[in-house]
This record gives structure tokens, C-alpha cells and sequence, in this order.
């Protein structure tokens, strides 16, 4: 069976286009830097070692989560100065043997990329932030929350479903181990599971996490025998309808640029608000904690 898809105006609840200020994408940047720390806290207490750390950087924070984590970054740069502390920092990835990787938000300070290229950071990637206001939706059929006794069977085909990366868009160059998919899975902080089956099966998975009335997507992935069955779609507005009982205002997806995720997005009401640059210094890193790049529906 495939799930009903109701196509939406691509654009704001009531018409109009979301237009993304600086006000608003420094919102949206300190969420995702609250996210990144709360997932990196959650990834130290599991492994106990020590070796993980969370330190504020100029309004944005340096995380590290364990060895090939794709919780391992910088985030929310470019809204509070330079990054003065940034020896300091990148000491400290050099010490675990890590590449030291940022998101820098394409309306930040201008200065803060100007800044790190100087230092020998290179342009590695990028990944498209979307975004809509929250408006009625209804919850469809198909789709329903993560039980408890349900999770680890969400966290292993969550991942299996990730490692097939679906083939439109810009290639990620992502590549994640299965292991460091599932502890990445398990280490989001906070967030609300939702599950999709077709004829009885377990079809894809998403979640969403609610931070200062920001519903921000991440963690969505379809199994292959599943795609372009409308799955992700109904996982979309399902979220949708959770943020709006939550009392959030906007909804925000990360997505590859040009991929299907992007276009699932897109046909159920998201703007492209911005683009991240993916800025490394060092071995080349897997990366991105919130990107839905390997959904596909």
C-alpha cells in the first residue's frame, strides 16, 4: 500500500513564503547548538571515558562525542565575534586524533569565514536548512510514536536504512560505521521517535526535537524495499502535527542539497532558508548530526 499524500503550497501556512532574516537563522543556530550539546553530553555519560567534551566558542559550541561521531564539530559560529578560543579547541580534537569540522550558516559574519580559511580551513561540503511555520495538520494514518519496548528494533533499522543512501541530489560524504550509527541514533537528546509500517512491516523511522519552540527534524530514514511509497511524506506531517500539539511555532529540516529528502520537504510547505558550509581542517570527516540526506519516500 502506499500512503496518502496530500501535496501542500510550497511556501507558509497562510500563503507567504518564510523568509529567513539574520534574527531568525541566529535562532535557529542556537537550537541546533543546544541539540549538538545535549547529544554530546548524552554520548559522555554512555561511554564513561572521559574523552568527550562540550565547550561554549563565540555563541557557539565545539563537541566531541567519541572517535568517527558525527557529533564531533563546531556549530553556531558567526552570530557572537570571532572565535578567539579556537587554538584551544582545535588542540583538543588534535588530541583525540580528530579533524576539527564546522557549520558555518551562510548568513553568518562574513568576518568568522574569512577567518577560519585563513587558519587552513577548507570548504569540505554543504547542507540546506529548511523551514515552515507550524499550521494545522492532521496526523496520518500509518504512522504512530515509538513505544519504549520498541526502541532498539527503531535504532537498528533506523540505521540499516541509513547506510543505503538514496541516489538523487549531491553525493554525501558521509560514511558512518552501523555501530556509530546506532550510538548516534541512541545519543539524541530529547527527541520524540515515530515510526511508518507498510503491510505490517517496519518501513522508516524519523524524530523530532522541541527546542525553544523549534520542532527541528533529524533522524529520518526509509528501508529500500520501502522508498518512494510515500513514507517519509507521512513521517513529515506526522512530526508536523506533534510540533503543533507541542506549542512549537517553526519546523526545521537539514537536508542534502538537491536530494529527495530536500524535495519531500519542499512539496509539504519547507523554504530553503539556508545553506551550512562544511568547513575542515584536517583528515576529511563524516559529519552532520540533524541532516535527513538519506530519507527518500
Amino acid at each position: 500500500m502506499a500512503f496518502p499524500v496530500r501535496v501542500r503550497h510550497c511556501g507558509d501556512v497562510d500563503g507567504e513564503r518564510l523568509f529567513c532574516d539574520t534574527a531568525l537563522a541566529e535562532r535557529i543556530e542556537r537550537a541546533e547548538t543546544r541539540f549538538v550539546s545535549a547529544c554530546a553530553d548524552a554520548a559522555r555519560r554512555r561511554l564513561g571515558d572521559g574523552r568527550g567534551f562540550t565547550r561554549p566558542l563565540a555563541g557557539g559550541v565545539a563537541t566531541f562525542a567519541e572517535a568517527g561521531s558525527p557529533f564531533n564539530k563546531i556549530a553556531g559560529l558567526g552570530f557572537a565575534g570571532l572565535p578567539e578560543g579556537l587554538d584551544e579547541v582545535e588542540a583538543a580534537f588534535a588530541e583525540r586524533g580528530a579533524p576539527v569540522q564546522v557549520e558555518l550558516c551562510q548568513l553568518a559574519d562574513p568576518a568568522v569565514g574569512a577567518f577560519l580559511t585563513a587558519r587552513g580551513y577548507r570548504l569540505e561540503s554543504y547542507e540546506n536548512v529548511l523551514g515552515r511555520r507550524i499550521g494545522n495538520s492532521g496526523f496520518p494514518a500509518g504512522v504512530r510514536a515509538c513505544r519504549d519496548d520498541e526502541l532498539e528494533t527503531w535504532l537498528s533499522a533506523v540505521a540499516e536504512a541509513s547506510l543505503v543512501a538514496d541516489e538523487q541530489g549531491v553525493p554525501s560524504h558521509e560514511d558512518f560505521p552501523r555501530d556509530l550509527l546506532v550510538n548516534a541514533l541512541r545519543d539524541m537528546a530529547g527527541v520524540r521517535r515515530y515510526l511508518a509500517t507498510r503491510d505490517g512491516e517496519f518501513a522508516g523511522g524519523a524524530s523530532f526535537r522541541v527546542t525553544d519552540g523549534i520542532a527541528q527534524f533529524s533522524g529520518a530514514a526509509t528501508l529500500p524495499a520501502h522508498r518512494r511509497r510515500g513514507v517519509q511524506t507521512a513521517l513529515l506531517r506526522a512530526r508536523l502535527a506533534a510540533a503543533a500539539e507541542a506549542g512549537c511555532d517553526l519546523a526545521v529540516v537539514t537536508t542534502q542539497p538537491g536530494s529527495k529528502s530536500h524535495q519531500n520537504a519542499q512539496r509539504q510547505g519547507f523554504d530553503l532558508l539556508y545553506a551550512r558550509a562544511i568547513l575542515v581542517k584536517g583528515t576529511s570527516a563524516t559529519r552532520s548530526s540533524g541532516a535527513e540526506s538519506r530519507q527518500a519516500s
